[in-house]
């Protein structure tokens, strides 16, 4: 009997040992899959992690490229706005020069008139000639003193 015993015995040692083993393995083997899917599902996050860091950086790009599409359309205006005030001095020192001419001109020709006159040698026609040229020049000063006038408010 202790033959049959001890046979009995190992054989139940064996058996449990091996189901004891094989419910390890399917242990391992419901982990091994749990493991597989938290790190698909990990994988899947992180992937979505990157997408959003992707967004946002997309988003900023835009933005900066929006900022500077703003900056060069500023910086055009600030040299449109540079240029139409350079015009506008070069115009109002064209006219103020061309004025100081004509008054000049004027004064000349006016002394040049009373000397003549006072030796005799204009006739009443020849004084009348002088008037109308005169008279057109005091005339075009009055127009560029209007034009100079309205330059200067522009500024």
């Amino acid at each position: 009997m202790n033959m049959r015993l001890l046979a009995f015995l190992a054989l139940f040692i064996g058996v449990t040992t091996f189901s004891f083993a094989q419910e390890e393995e399917s242990e391992e083997g419901e982990v091994i899959r749990l493991d597989s899917i938290s790190r698909v599902e990990q994988v899947e996050r992180e992937a979505k992690e990157i997408r959003k860091q992707i967004e946002a950086a997309e988003k900023e790009a835009k933005e900066a490229e929006k900022e500077a599409k703003a900056a060069k359309k500023e910086q055009s205006k600030s040299e449109k706005a540079k240029k139409k005030y350079e015009k506008l001095n070069s115009q109002i020192s064209s006219i103020k020069k061309g004025l100081e001419k004509d008054e000049k001109k004027v004064a000349k020709i006016s002394d040049k008139m009373a000397v003549d006159k006072i030796k005799g040698k204009l006739s009443p026609n020849d004084v009348a000639k002088i008037e109308k040229k005169l008279g057109k020049l005091k005339s075009n000063i009055s127009k560029n003193q209007q034009k100079l006038i309205k330059l200067e408010r522009k500024l």
